[in-house]
Order: C-alpha cells, then sequence, then structure tokens
C-alpha cells in the first residue's frame, strides 16, 4: 500500500469515527429527551430520587454534545487528512513531484527578476511596463500593483521575497536529491537482540518489529528518539536517517538478554 492509499485509508476511518460519534450523540440526545419527557412541565424537584434523576437526563445531554464536538474533532481530522498535499520522501512520486517543485520556484524566481528589471526601468513608462508584465504571464492587477510603490517607496518584489524563494529552492533541490537516493536505495533488514530492523528506503522509514511489547524503559528511550508506534506497520518507526540507525542500535544493544 502506498502512501496515497494509505492517506484514503486514513481518511476513510476518521471520517467512520465521525460518523460513529454524530450516531452516539443522537442516541445520547434522543435518551435524555424521552427521560425528561415525562416530567410535566414546570414541576419542581421532589426528593432525592427525582433529583438523581433529572442529575442522569442532564449528563445524558452533556455526553451527547461531548460526543457531537468528538465527532466535529473526527471531521477536521479527515478533512485535514484529505487535503495534505505536502511531499514525503518516501512517496512513489516524490522524485516528480519535487523535480516540478524546482522547476515551479525556478521559474517563479526568474518572473520576479524579470519584473523587477522592468518596472525599476528609468526607460518604461507606467503604460509599457504594465504591457510588459503581462507578456511574462501577470494579471493585469498584478502589474499594475508592481508599478505601484510599497510602504518603503520601492517597486516591484522585494528583496526579501526572492531571498526566501531562493531559499525554498536550495531545500527542494535538497529533498529532491534525497528522495533520488532513497528511490536507487534497497531496503535492509537486519536483526539485533530478537528485535527486527528494516532501513525501508521505499517509505523513508525505520523500522522495528518487536516479538511482543517492549518494556517501559524501551518504549520511553524510543519515544524520546522520535520513534513512534505504527498501528498500521505494527511496528516503531521514524523516519529513515543514519543518525536515527545509531540510536536505534544503541538503545537495542541496551537490551538486557
Amino acid at each position: 500500500m502506498n502512501r496515497k492509499e494509505k492517506q484514503e485509508a486514513r481518511v476513510d476511518r476518521l471520517r467512520e469515527l465521525a460518523k460513529r460519534s454524530y450516531e452516539a450523540s443522537d442516541a445520547a440526545c434522543r435518551q435524555s429527551s424521552k427521560m425528561a419527557s415525562i416530567i410535566p412541565m414546570g414541576q419542581p424537584v421532589h426528593g432525592l430520587a427525582d433529583r438523581k434523576y433529572r442529575d442522569k437526563i442532564g449528563a445524558k445531554m452533556d455526553k451527547s454534545i461531548e460526543l457531537s464536538r468528538k465527532a466535529e474533532y473526527f471531521e477536521r481530522k479527515a478533512e485535514a487528512a484529505e487535503n495534505n498535499t505536502s511531499i514525503y520522501l518516501g512517496d512513489d512520486d516524490a522524485v516528480d513531484r519535487l523535480q516540478e517543485k524546482v522547476e515551479s520556484l525556478e521559474k517563479a524566481q526568474g518572473m520576479m527578476k524579470a519584473a523587477n528589471k522592468i518596472v525599476r526601468s528609468k526607460k518604461l513608462n507606467d503604460i509599457a511596463k504594465i504591457e510588459q508584465l503581462q507578456s511574462l504571464g501577470f494579471s493585469e492587477e498584478k502589474s499594475v500593483k508592481l508599478t505601484e510603490p510599497d510602504c518603503y517607496g520601492e517597486y516591484g518584489f522585494a528583496s526579501y521575497t526572492l531571498t526566501n524563494n531562493s531559499a525554498r529552492i536550495r531545500d527542494a533541490k535538497q529533498r529532491l536529491e534525497r528522495a533520488k537516493m532513497l528511490k536507487e536505495t534497497a531496503t535492509k533488514e537486519y536483526v539485533i537482540k530478537s528485535v527486527r530492523i528494516v532501513e525501508n528506503s521505499e517509505e523513508n522509514r525505520l523500522q522495528l518489529f518487536f516479538d511482543g511489547v517492549p518494556d517501559e524503559e524501551i518504549r520511553s528511550q524510543l519515544k524520546h528518539n522520535a520513534f513512534r508506534w505504527s498501528r498500521f506497520n505494527g511496528c516503531w518507526q521514524s523516519y529513515l536517517n543514519r543518525w536515527q540507525i545509531d540510536r536505534a542500535k544503541m538503545i537495542l544493544n541496551s537490551i538486557s538478554e
């Protein structure tokens, strides 16, 4: 199962949890209303038993509200998971998407530099500047705005915008090289202290498969070193890198036979 399929499975699971919570909330609300229906409108409390009964009605309604909020939480999580377009190095299409990202950022950098050259030209009037900006691909509205000074009296794209985009290009290129390397690296498996270790280059994960539940001290060390339990894969895992491999070996070698 690739990351896209896992993402879809996660969305389906979260929507199912939301559905169940909504149904449970509705059931609790109906129970509360049914219990309250036998009490005449405006009737005062009569004794301890009546008070306890009314408290149960309130508790049911509180439970309904709590479940409704829980359902909304799962809905938000599902929506966020569904709209997640982040590029992960373990994705099947990571190389292609990162290459597209680099090209897009470099194109934007080139357009911004060309736009600054136009709007800062002393030989062109505003009409000519707007026409040339539009020929680069900017909208009329954006072209007009670029010919107007900002709050500092500067024209075009600010230097920090170009600097930030340049940093994004460098980062994307580094991730692209990492993705290419992972794609060319074969997955490795070996065992330390009865724990199967998988250097999963396809998913960019370092995975530790224990025979059973590791003791509390080992779990604490794993969590402290950014390993997380993956219910889906049935293992403790983290991102795959040399530092994590070294940490995993140190933790596993500390296990007493």
